[in-house]
């Protein structure tokens, strides 16, 4: 699974760290999702999409 999440975060101004904070994982974890590296569970996406103010399907997306 793909995502964009570091671009929708750095266009809210925020940090690894402060956005990791406001999820409640580490900055590991949001490295790790940033780079594709590990898939969130659906309450995380959850959250993300959340913080992030955008549908989850605009955040994830499966490789074609």
């Amino acid at each position: 699974m793909q995502n964009n999440i570091k671009e929708l975060r750095k266009a809210r101004g925020l940090r690894q760290e402060d956005f990791a904070r406001l999820l409640g994982v580490s900055r590991q974890t949001v490295v790790a999702m940033e780079n594709n590296k590990y898939d969130p569970t659906l309450a995380l996406a959850m959250r993300v999409a959340r913080l992030l103010e955008q549908p989850v399907e605009s955040i994830f997306f499966l490789e074609e």
